[in-house]
């Protein structure tokens, strides 16, 4: 019991594992790595994207939009129109973080995705 004296507590797993259903309905074991992204819909009213296919779609509409923000830098220095780039500035920092971490949600369930394969496990749903 851990309120007896000299009580040590067993030792972690090496792996931790999360016990999340599958596509099939049955009860798997995950390790993070094989999870990847979260799956679950936050309890919100738009269902998530979390499957590699829809994250790509994500991360490459993200980019080109960035893309586009960076034609109108070159715009701006060509017209010498700098003024504008002062008050806009802080638009370009704001998007690299969606820009980020759009293509590291990709990659991450891309790796977990094959990690599943490997194994043979089915994709989680929650």
């Amino acid at each position: 019991m851990p309120q007896e004296r000299g009580y040590t507590p067993p030792p972690a797993p090496e792996a931790p594992v999360k016990h999340r259903m599958a596509e099939n309905g049955e009860i798997v074991s995950y390790t993070d790595k094989e999870y990847g992204v979260r799956k679950d819909d936050g309890l919100g009213i738009i269902k998530p994207l979390n499957a590699s296919g829809g994250l790509l779609f994500l991360a490459l509409l993200i980019t080109a939009f960035f893309g586009l923000m960076l034609y109108g830098v070159v715009q701006m220095a060509v017209t010498d129109q700098w003024h504008i780039m002062g008050e806009i500035w802080w638009m370009y920092v704001l998007v690299l973080y969606p820009l980020f971490a759009g293509w590291a949600g990709y990659f991450k369930e891309r790796k977990a995705e094959k990690l599943r394969k490997a194994r043979n496990l089915p994709r989680p749903v929650k």
